[in-house]
């Protein structure tokens, strides 16, 4: 088994992005590859992602701990996939955000690497965005 890891902070509070990551159906907004995500009931998720080509469709589990601002995930399969993230505050309005992934895809390293990179950077933009959004929304401005 190998873990990936990658930590960034983020201009976003912590509250903030740890509610929009414990919603799964926000997930194929920030995750490439992602092109469904229902919740089942309890921490299981209903996933279709386009993996390497192919429509790919499974279960999941997500398990958000809002005291800690730690979000668990994983997905039945011969991968074995499965991580966890964290939220922290690094200063007001501002976070770190750092997430491992383990998986058995020891030969696809450096793709996989890339790949949570990209995924953090595009979850901070998503974020940050409805933040924005939800902000003019509140002041009664067009967003």
């Amino acid at each position: 088994m190998t873990t990936y890891t990658h930590t960034a902070d983020a201009d976003i509070a912590p509250d903030v992005l740890f509610h929009y990551l414990a919603d799964p159906t926000n997930l194929p907004r920030y995750f490439p590859e992602m092109r469904e995500a229902e919740p089942e009931g309890g921490d299981r998720v209903h996933v279709e992602a386009e993996v390497h080509g192919d429509r790919v469709s499974g279960e999941a589990w997500v398990r958000p701990n809002e005291a800690e601002r730690k979000l668990e995930w994983g997905a039945e399969g011969p991968d074995d996939y499965h991580g966890e993230l964290t939220v922290a505050e690094v200063a007001p309005g501002r976070s770190r955000i750092t997430v491992s992934l383990h998986s058995v895809r020891a030969a696809e390293g450096d793709e996989v690497q890339q790949g949570l990179e990209q995924t953090v950077a595009a979850l901070t933009q998503a974020v940050a965005a409805d933040d924005q959004a939800d902000q003019h929304r509140q002041q009664g401005e067009p967003s």
